[in-house]
């Protein structure tokens, strides 16, 4: 492949999430864990799975399967765990199952405006990927509470 056509390429690592494909940038993958294997020290929430240790680390988990997958989010056998380096540190992303890392050029993505920490829909053949921005995802802060009159 040519340098020019290279440089231009941006991988990333696929994973799905309620029978659907989505990716996140190759570059912010610190690792990957099976569920199973992760030291968890606590589990309090369906969105913040708690807390985890790997490698000396102790870094938040976040169930992505709670929010973009629906149903139960109980751990399978495949679950695993994706750890990202973001602005904030560590994080761990639970996901149901990662499918491996695909190289997609600037033509193939096409842009979602709708939301902050999406960056598009990938096409790769017949194949469509949600690309998530994950420094974004995990900067989103939650609505605060209104207060009723």
């Amino acid at each position: 492949m040519p340098n020019h056509l290279a440089a231009r390429l941006q991988q990333f690592l696929g994973f799905t999430l309620g029978g659907l494909d989505y990716g996140l940038d190759y570059a912010a993958v610190q690792e990957l864990r099976p569920y199973h294997m992760l030291e968890r020290f606590s589990s309090d929430g369906e969105l913040i799975g708690g807390v985890a240790h790997a490698r000396g680390v102790i870094m938040p988990v976040v169930d992505l399967r709670a929010a973009f997958a629906p149903g139960p989010a109980l751990p399978a056998p495949e679950t695993e765990v994706i750890i990202v380096r973001v602005a904030a540190g560590l994080v761990g992303v639970v996901v149901e199952r990662v499918t491996g890392v695909v190289r997609l050029g600037p033509q193939q993505v096409q842009p979602m405006p709708e939301a902050d920490y999406l960056i598009g829909l990938g096409m790769l053949g017949a194949r469509r990927m949600v690309l998530i921005d994950i420094e974004r995802l995990m900067s989103v802060a939650p609505a605060a509470p209104r207060q009723v009159a």
